[in-house]
């Protein structure tokens, strides 16, 4: 393809360039699409379709770019100018297109538009600047001195335009649009043929990973941590059970004082309430005590349709269409007697799918309840006179060593059945020998081993 270009950029034998004006700017060694089709058909003896196809790839892949619509990487048989990209940009050179290259360039472009960029590019920049931060103010140095460099008077007017079609040109192959409303045309006109020129879904979705902004190690360690340090108290392999562990002695007081809707929960139980909502919502008594608050606060309704949404997320799939049903009429429909709050665009998404209901129907509206509760009831209920008054009655049982060593282990079967035999064989050592007994069995064994020799 490279030598195609450089046959096609002969001055004798080459497609014919000449000096074009643009708006206001007169850009030298211009070439129109019809002409370039028209060179290609003759040079190959081929058809006008074959000719702007193979003329279309060659402007994907950068050999040739356009100086009108330079998003739409075709050839148009009409007199829409092109020129030849220069051998710098060519893929030959193999110049890695790098996300601090890019980001000059975008820096440049914000520069002298003062901030007026395409909307892709818009994306690009702000995903730039938050994945290489640390050296962002290197990116726009560079950028103010490229421009001076390229906007100076020593620079004609031409010479400028030329060089930033040529770098936009690059870029555009390099770095398109990733949106599907705002990607260049893969096709010409009506009736060309469609060319995949642009790099693959693949290559897309590994550009956005490689942009997407990561945790530094030193937070997520630090947050893990932290969980640790929270947790520390409540880790059964790092804190003993208190009184005493039911699985090494006969005590099962463990068992009793943390049973589901126990009436006195433990200290430590109600500590676990305050790291967090959703560990509230885990515990059955938690949930019972932030469900008494709710009803002094006229709002139990929203913890009833979480609960009943959870219980038709996992509940039984015959009775599903029935509950979906009964949530409705009780939570959402006009009227209902226990209508919850939520906004009308949930409203309109549960009601239409509640038409077809299925298991995660209620998802949208379940996580504005739970939203609502978590940032709003949650925060009043760890104030609230409920609250102080369970952690108040909370108990703390002590640790009982002296039960530790009250269980003792139990022998094997195995072990106990050789006992009994030993004992057997002991006892009838010892005791007096019956004859007839001795003599009845060797009896037996002899008819047995007649009868087997027959």
């Amino acid at each position: 393809m490279e030598a195609l270009v450089l046959e096609m950029q002969d001055p004798k034998d080459g497609v014919k360039s000449q000096t074009q004006r643009l708006v206001i700017t007169t850009i030298p060694h211009a070439i129109t699409g019809e002409d370039i089709v028209a060179w290609i058909a003759n040079r190959f003896k081929i058809d006008a379709q074959e000719a702007r196809t193979l003329g279309t790839m060659m402007v994907a892949f950068g050999y040739i770019y356009p100086l009108q619509d330079h998003k739409k990487l075709i050839i148009k048989p009409d007199a829409s100018l092109y020129r030849f990209q220069t051998p710098y940009f060519w893929p030959a050179q193999q110049w890695p297109a790098e996300d601090t290259d890019y980001a000059i360039y975008l820096a440049k472009r914000n520069i002298r538009k003062k901030g007026v960029l395409e909307l892709y590019e818009q994306e690009h920049y702000s995903n730039l600047h938050k994945w290489i931060n640390h050296k962002w103010d290197f990116i726009v140095m560079q950028a103010k001195e490229q421009y001076r460099s390229v906007a100076g008077k020593e620079r004609k007017k031409p010479d400028r335009v030329v060089f930033d079609c040529q770098e936009r040109a690059y870029w555009v192959v390099h770095r398109p649009p990733v949106s599907k409303s705002h990607c260049p045309d893969k096709g010409g006109p009506t009736g060309s043929l469609p060319i995949n020129t642009q790099p693959t879904i693949v290559i897309i979705f590994t550009q956005q990973s490689i942009m997407r902004s990561r945790v530094k190690s030193s937070v997520s360690i630090g947050a893990i941590v932290k969980y640790m340090t929270t947790y520390n108290n409540h880790d059964p392999f790092l804190a003993p059970c208190l009184p005493s562990n039911p699985w090494l002695t006969d005590d099962t007081t463990y068992w009793e004082l943390n049973l589901p809707n126990v009436e006195t929960p433990t200290k430590m139980r109600v500590e676990r309430w305050t790291f967090g909502f959703q560990e509230l919502l885990n515990d059955p008594r938690g949930r019972a005590d932030f469900r008494l608050f709710l009803k002094k606060e006229f709002s139990g309704e929203n913890l009833a349709f979480w609960e009943t949404c959870e219980d038709l997320k996992w509940g039984a799939a015959a009775t599903m269409k029935e509950k979906a049903q009964q949530i409705y009429k009780t939570f959402l429909a006009p009227g209902a007697p226990r209508w919850i709050n939520i906004d009308g665009k949930t409203m309109e998404i549960t009601v239409k799918g509640l038409v077809h209901p299925h298991r995660y129907v209620l998802d949208a509206a379940q996580t504005h309840i739970y939203m609502l509760m978590k940032k709003d009831s949650f925060g009043r209920y760890m104030k609230s006179a409920v609250s102080k008054e369970t952690q108040k009655k909370a108990i703390c049982p002590e640790c009982s060593w002296s039960l530790f060593h009250k269980r003792k282990p139990s022998l094997s079967p195995i072990i106990l059945r050789q006992r009994e035999e030993e004992e057997k064989a002991r006892l009838a050592a010892s005791g007096p020998v019956d004859i007839t007994q001795v003599m009845s069995k060797l009896e037996k064994r002899n008819m047995l081993r007649e009868g087997q020799k027959k």
